[in-house]
């Protein structure tokens, strides 16, 4: 198993006190996760109902980094 973090779309559930964010994955599990906007996307703008593109750690799949909004 690698290090190296994989990015996955989601979609945002609700927001959550200190810039978190409640995400559920796009995947067949449609796993929920917890996830912050990461520096290289701070200027975005992130509301419930939005797709977002998140990158997730394979050391705790249940934190994640938002790195941008999916198309």
């Amino acid at each position: 198993m690698s290090g190296e973090p994989f990015t996955v779309a989601a979609r945002v559930i609700e927001q959550l006190p200190n810039s978190l964010y409640r995400l559920e994955l796009q995947t067949e599990q449609r796993a929920q996760i917890t996830a912050h906007v990461g520096p290289e996307a701070s200027l975005l703008r992130v509301r419930p109902g939005d797709g977002v593109m998140v990158e997730l750690s394979a050391y705790d799949p249940g934190r994640g980094r938002i790195v941008g909004k999916s198309s």
